[in-house]
């Protein structure tokens, strides 16, 4: 007869409390309480005879017993997502992407049908969301980002573009033939509330400081507002190409390196997903297009 196996919920809640060294966040990754963590540990820990965690001072810590269980668990979890992310990868499961709600609206979802067209079979979704990404917990494929936040060291990066800001604004407010944008009203997004001063710092102009100014709550609001004439924003230069060629937007000052990029992210290998390649190439020749 086979050997009792261990409960696999157990196991499951264990990988996480070890990850997290904190039962409450791993609760709220699992959905369950931080008591049902705590009873599934116990449970764990009797089945096994050994002690995985020492609780000291409303802290936990993994036991020499704990750290090799959660190595061999996280190796195990590991697999077993590839293996399922494979699967689901050579069927006829839809591509889906998590991309920051400003590059959604004013880049993505424009260029989608043009995906379409070139890659009938790959049907991809798109969840608007930004900043770290946990593909567990948001049953995605892919992340599309801006790289101002860590992400963790197993996970799959392709750099798209390299981020170019310049500050953008109505023509109607350069309307008398100057090109003095500094000097308008600046609107600031508190998302990004930085964004004017590292333009300034990195290209080491002089700055006016003009009075007043505006805050919006997105990115995305920042760039209609300027488009509606309140002021001068800073924008990423895919993000407001189309705005420029249109005319409803200028940059005078045109558009400079900032040192970020918008990046790719997978949990697997870009190799191993036709999909993923495909879409990976055709961001690419976006892009490339875009700010040509």
């Amino acid at each position: 007869m086979a050997a009792r196996f261990p409960s696999l919920s157990a196991l499951r809640v264990f990988e996480a409390a070890a990850r997290h060294l904190n039962f409450g966040r791993a609760g709220d990754e699992l959905f369950v309480t931080h008591s049902a963590v705590s009873k599934q540990i116990r449970l764990l820990e009797e089945d096994l005879g050994v002690a995985l965690f020492e609780r000291r001072n409303r802290a936990v810590f993994l036991t020499d017993s704990g750290r090799r269980l959660l190595v061999t668990m996280s190796e195990v979890f590991r697999q077993i997502s590839e293996c399922c992310d494979e699967i689901k990868g050579g069927g006829s499961a839809p591509l889906v992407l998590s991309c920051e709600p400003t590059f959604t609206q004013r880049w993505l979802i424009r260029r989608l049908p043009l995906f379409n067209a070139l890659h009938p079979e790959i049907e991809v979704h798109v969840l608007a969301a930004g900043g770290p990404v946990n593909f567990d917990r948001s049953h995605i494929d892919l992340a599309l980002r801006r790289s101002d936040f860590s992400w963790p060291p197993e996970l799959f990066m392709e750099t798209v573009v390299e981020e170019r800001v310049g500050p953008v604004c109505a023509p109607s407010l350069l309307a008398s033939g100057g090109n003095d944008i500094l000097s308008l009203p600046r609107i600031h997004s508190a998302t990004r509330r930085d964004a004017w001063t590292r333009y300034i710092a990195d290209n080491q102009i002089g700055d006016p400081n003009p009075p007043g100014g505006q805050v919006f709550e997105h990115f995305y609001l920042s760039i209609e507002a300027a488009i509606a004439g309140l002021g001068a924003a800073i924008g990423p230069e895919p993000l407001v190409a189309d705005a420029v060629e249109s005319g409803q937007l200028v940059a005078p000052q045109g558009f400079s390196n900032n040192g970020y990029s918008y990046i790719l992210l997978s949990r697997l290998p870009f190799e191993r997903d036709t999909r993923k390649r495909s879409f990976l190439s055709w961001l690419r020749r976006q892009f490339t297009q875009t700010i040509g």
